[in-house]
């Protein structure tokens, strides 16, 4: 029976690059000399530090410009709230996501659901396969997926027949 995986995966590896070469922008910039201005990349999460909410916005822009040339989709960021640490400093945390959250899922599951299209929807860990009789109608379901869910930069893989 014909299926596909819809799936939320970031290129970690992109990430990583464009964090490194946002750390090098801020190290040569004038407007940053002498700030505690910094991005850090840990696991799956991005810390950006800077001296005020107007310097992350600025440290936050080029980053989002170097994700933009790497190719990364810059929904894969779920960008936190400023929040102040020690002394005059503020700092935000940028989640990068990877995986489908069981939220998300759901509502892809409800929204195959609710369609008249000939298919079924399972959740597997963090991906939702896709399964139909009929690859026109899976292909259907990706349209319909594509065109519902907009927030999220959703990919299809694992397609068999």
């Amino acid at each position: 029976m014909p299926s596909f995986d819809t799936v939320l995966e970031a290129d970690l590896v992109k990430v990583k690059n464009a964090a490194e070469n946002t750390a090098k922008e801020i190290a040569t910039r004038f407007d940053f000399k002498g700030t505690p201005a910094s991005i850090e990349l840990k696991d799956k999460e991005i810390t950006l530090i800077g001296d005020s909410d107007f310097q992350l916005e600025q440290i936050n822009e080029i980053l989002r410009n170097k994700l933009a040339k790497a190719g990364v989709d810059v929904r894969f960021l779920d960008i936190a709230k400023s929040e102040k640490i020690g002394g005059d400093k503020v700092k935000q945390l940028c989640k990068v996501r990877n995986g489908i959250e069981t939220e998300l899922a759901k509502k892809i599951q409800q929204l195959i659901k609710g369609s008249k299209i000939k298919v079924q929807g399972a959740i597997q860990e963090e991906k939702v396969r896709i399964t139909g009789a009929k690859r026109d109608d899976l292909q259907a379901a990706m349209a319909l997926i594509r065109g519902e869910i907009t927030d999220f930069p959703l990919s299809f893989n694992n397609q068999r027949d």
